[in-house]
């Protein structure tokens, strides 16, 4: 299944991984909940305690299963983290645009606003965060 699955394209391995860290983001956090009563409290506390597990899963599966680079590990994660960090603001400040101003219903814009996220995502990691030694 590892070796079927690390023979396909990287676009496709690509959508995959992309497909499984959405998965894991969306359970990760109900389950933390649930396994720890003191969270349940502290929600807050524990979203961000999801945040930073479900980066460090995600980094794992683009690293290792969708481009499968040998890099400075510090550089990339570093590289990758600002790249949401970015993409949380970007879309704090879109979402109220896109509705206030735009009309456009949230749950399409948040939709919308993901798509976007996606495409930029491929280009930022293959070109900037997993870009091969001596690229650019």
């Amino acid at each position: 299944m590892t070796g079927r699955f690390l023979r396909l394209g990287t676009p496709v391995r690509f959508l995959a991984a992309g497909a499984l860290n959405t998965a894991f983001g969306l359970a990760f956090y109900p389950l933390l909940l649930w396994a720890v009563p003191g969270f349940r409290t502290h929600y807050l506390v524990a979203l961000g305690v999801a945040q930073i597990v479900c980066l460090c899963f995600a980094f794992a599966t683009y690293k290792l299963g969708v481009f499968r680079t040998r890099g400075d590990l510090l550089r990339e994660f570093g590289t990758f983290s600002s790249f949401y960090a970015a993409n949380y603001a970007a879309n704090w400040a879109a979402l109220p645009l896109l509705v206030e101003l735009g009309g456009v219903p949230p749950a399409i814009a948040q939709v919308g606003f993901t798509l976007v996220l996606v495409i930029g995502s491929w280009f930022w990691h293959s070109r900037v965060t997993f870009r091969a030694r001596g690229e650019g």
